[in-house]
C-alpha cells in the first residue's frame, strides 16, 4: 500500500514537541520523527497509510505551537519508507560508545567502542532520550570505575549490558519482563561479540533466582519507568554491594527528587543528574549497607 510522507522544518523544539503530540493522537500517522539537517534546522515528519488528515494535523500542530505549519505532502512507495527509517537512524555518540546499526557502514570516531543495535521488537538503539542519557551516565562510570559484577534492569535491546560488557570484559546479567526482549537481546549480545559475557533472563523485577546468585552488583542500571523504579528501591539495594554505582532512567526530569529521596532512605546518595528533551537519569551510590 503506498504510503504518505508529511513533513515541515521547524525549529528543534518544535518538532520534538509535534511528534509527541501526533504520535499521542491516535490515528493520524503510523510513526512519526524529526532529526536535524545540514544548517541547523530540524525536520519534523510523519508517514500515514492512507491519504493523510491535513485538516486535523494542521489544527494539532496549531494548538501545541502556537502557530500554523505548512505541510509538504509526498507520496512514497512503502519499500522505500522501510529504507528511509533505516537511513534516519544516524549513529549516536555517547560519550565514547559509539551505537550504530547494521545499515551504517561508516567507521566508528578513533577511540570509540561500536556497540551494533538494529531498531526492532525491542526498546532501546540510543536515540530516545532516555537511553542516551543512560548510555552518557555508563560512559562517565566506567572511566572512573571498573565494576566486576553488573545488572540490567528492563534490558530491553540489551544495549546498556553490552555496552557495559563491551567495556569491562565481564559478566553482565540483563533481565526483562518481556521474553521477546530476552531473545532480542541475546541476539544483539551475540552480534557484538559479548555472547558468552552477557546473560539474559525473563524475570519480573528482582525475583529472579538468577539475579540473587550473580550478586552482590558493582553497577545496576535499570531504565525503565519512575513509579516501578520507586517501589524497587529497597530490593534494588539488597543487591547492590557497598560503593556501588546505580544508574536510574525512563523518567520525567520532574519525577527525579521523589526517586533520589526513596533510594536515599536506603543508603544511596545523588552523583550526577542528566536531562535531556524533559528526560532524566540519575547516577546514584550505595554508601552503605542497611
Amino acid at each position: 500500500m503506498p504510503l504518505t510522507q508529511l513533513s515541515a522544518p521547524l525549529s528543534r523544539e518544535q518538532a520534538m514537541a509535534l511528534v509527541d503530540a501526533v504520535m499521542e493522537r491516535e490515528g493520524l500517522a503510523l510513526a512519526a520523527s524529526a532529526h536535524e539537517m545540514l544548517g541547523g534546522e530540524w525536520l519534523f515528519e510523519a508517514i500515514c497509510d492512507r491519504s493523510p488528515d491535513l485538516a486535523a494535523i494542521a489544527a494539532l500542530a496549531l494548538e501545541v505551537l502556537g502557530g500554523a505549519v505548512a505541510f509538504r505532502a509526498a507520496p512514497i512507495p512503502e519499500t522505500d519508507w522501510v529504507r528511509k527509517s533505516l537511513e534516519g537512524l544516524q549513529p549516536v555518540a555517547a560519550g565514547l560508545l559509539y551505537v550504530h546499526g547494521s545499515h551504517n557502514r561508516e567507521a566508528p570516531p578513533p577511540g570509540h567502542i561500536p556497540i551494533l543495535i538494529d531498531a526492532g521488537q525491542a526498546f532501546g538503539t540510543g536515540h530516545h532520550a532516555s537511553t542516551f542519557t543512560c548510555l552518557e551516565a555508563l560512559d562517565l562510570t566506567l572511566r572512573t570505575a571498573d565494576p566486576r559484577r553488573v545488572l540490567d534492569l528492563g534490558c530491553g535491546s540489551g544495549i546498556l549490558a553490552i555496552a557495559a560488557a563491551k567495556v569491562l570484559r565481564c559478566p553482565a546479567l540483563a533481565t526483562d519482563i518481556d521474553p521477546v526482549a530476552v531473545a532480542v537481546t541475546l541476539e544483539n549480545a551475540r552480534a557484538n561479540g559479548v555472547g558468552a559475557l552477557v546473560s539474559a533472563r525473563v524475570a519480573d523485577g528482582l525475583t529472579h533466582r538468577k539475579i540473587a546468585e550473580s550478586g552482590p552488583y558493582d553497577l545496576i542500571m535499570a531504565n525503565i519507568l519512575a513509579e516501578p523504579l520507586r517501589k524497587m528501591a529497597l530490593a534494588l539495594s539488597r543487591h547492590a554491594a557497598r560503593g556501588a554505582t546505580v544508574i536510574l532512567g525512563g523518567f520525567l526530569e520532574n519525577q527525579a527528587s521523589r526517586l533520589v529521596a526513596a533510594y536515599a532512605e536506603h543508603g544511596f546518595v545523588q552523583k550526577k543528574k542528566a536531562a535531556r528533551d524533559g528526560w532524566a537519569t540519575l547516577t546514584l551510590q550505595r554508601m552503605n549497607r542497611v
